[in-house]
């Protein structure tokens, strides 16, 4: 096959990286003090272990540039990665733009996602400290499906709470979490007494991540020890473990023999985008390159794009500690009607600095023109997308489209999360006609800089 037709660059198992990237090293934005939610004081250590095992504490603090990916989760990974770098000819030509599209397809993962890189490397930390059971949230069911399938590699019993409107309208998602051995719950549940009081407002509450994030937070805080709590996104140490997917990619654009102009993810709480998109910028910060980065946002949850750049509770019920992130508010509520994920109400305190800083872009997509391009690019690329890994697709079309009419060469690299086929009735809903564009009105987020808990600055 000649450079001129290939498709597709893989790595051999050998080439798995063996450190991941900590973008705080080279970040020229010091990182923000995270404070106790009940205090309003800098969190304590102990007060961390309630919820993280030691070893995770560290990784999410540390300024190391690079973090040394352990043999056992190495191994893990073998399962799957490396995973594939794919250039997209077949979607290229039916655009006619002179663009070079790639993606890298981490629905190769067993789980059927990225979130499995961090779910593996947490599950290990917490076995390796003690840990006999983890808790934990889910949206659409992707994180929950690896931090299940990576509790089982572990011996590590995981107990899921699933946003009510997932649980309802993706039930294939709950049903592989099952197979792999957790319980699952919908949020809010009567299990815990966040759950209660929100049942109480609405008996047929659709949830949110951040009223799970609550329910699962409480249960670990209240077990003596007995579970700690695992996250899918949003914190230092689960964006660290998703550089594994950059660090290939360079990599395999070397194989490609082109660097990108743009990169591109989608962003709910920051992990895939931050995964794919560090390990470049760190070419930006270190050797002066010029690459683009996009993060891709639905209109129903613009946390980037519409939120506050604030203090503010990572979940409902204020249990979580305070982080500095771009947020519609903890108490927002995404639109049950959204069907394409990314429903976090914040944003990861890296990607929302480095937002604030200017050094990455961000636009926010309807979910009908996010489905229209998950169409287009299943149609000819043969891959049905996750609805959230669609948001990225929507945007590298629009640079493709853009290209051809200014005429420019252009290489685009996006992440594409997850594969699709858990997300059916979602596809089912968009090609009868039955989705709307999710939204939110202005009025939802007046004063709220003012609604922000107030935590005490030096």
């Amino acid at each position: 096959m000649t450079e001129e037709t290939r498709t597709r660059f893989d790595l051999d198992q050998n080439e798995i990286p063996r450190f991941w990237y900590n973008i705080s090293a080279d970040s020229p934005v010091p990182p923000a003090p995270v404070f106790d939610p009940a205090t309003r004081e800098p969190v304590t250590l102990e007060a961390l272990l309630k919820l993280f095992p030691m070893p995770l504490i560290e990784q999410e603090v540390t300024t190391d540039r690079f973090v040394p990916i352990p043999d056992g989760v190495r191994e893990v990974y073998k399962l799957y990665r490396p995973t594939p770098l794919l250039r997209a000819r077949r979607l290229e030509r039916e655009l006619q733009t002179p663009a070079h599209i790639y993606y890298k397809y981490e629905g190769a993962s067993p789980a059927g996602s990225h979130k499995l890189n961090t779910a593996l490397a947490q599950a290990y930390y917490n076995k390796i400290s003690g840990t006999k059971a983890m808790t934990t949230e889910t949206g659409a069911g992707q994180w929950g499906s690896a931090l299940a399938m990576a509790g089982k590699m572990f011996g590590i019993e995981v107990e899921v709470y699933m946003v009510n409107a997932s649980y309802q309208g993706k039930p294939y998602r709950r049903v592989l979490m099952q197979t792999y051995g957790a319980q699952i719950y919908p949020s809010p549940s009567d299990r815990t007494k966040a759950g209660r009081s929100f049942r109480a407002q609405n008996p047929n509450h659709p949830g949110s991540l951040g009223i799970a994030i609550s329910e699962a937070v409480e249960v670990a805080v209240e077990s003596g020890g007995k579970k700690k709590y695992g996250l899918g996104s949003v914190l230092n140490h689960v964006l660290l473990h998703q550089t594994v997917i950059g660090e290939e990619a360079l990599k395999q654009m070397d194989l490609a023999g082109e660097y990108p102009d743009v990169v591109i993810g989608c962003v709910g709480g920051g992990s895939n985008f931050g995964g794919i998109a560090f390990p470049f910028l760190r070419g930006n910060l270190r050797e002066g390159r010029q690459t683009r980065f996009l993060a891709v946002e639905p209109t129903a949850t613009p946390s980037l794009t519409r939120g506050v750049y604030g203090f503010d509770f990572g979940d409902s019920a204020g249990l979580v500690p305070i982080l500095k992130m771009y947020t519609l508010g903890s108490d927002f509520i995404p639109d049950p009607i959204h069907a394409g994920g990314l429903r976090y109400h914040g944003m990861s305190p890296l990607v929302s600095a480095l937002y604030h800083a200017g050094l990455i872009d961000a636009v926010a997509v309807g979910q009908r023109e996010v489905f229209e391009a998950a169409l287009q690019f299943t149609r000819t690329e043969g891959i049905l997308p996750a609805p959230e890994s669609a948001h990225a697709i929507r945007a590298a079309i629009d640079q493709a489209i853009d290209a051809r009419e200014k005429g420019e060469k252009r290489v685009i690299l996006f992440n594409l999360s997850g594969h699709g086929f858990l997300d059916l009735a979602a596809y089912d809903q968009y090609l009868h006609n039955g989705m709307q564009n999710g939204s939110v009105a202005e009025s939802q987020l007046d004063g709220l800089a003012e609604r922000l808990p107030k935590v005490k600055l030096e």
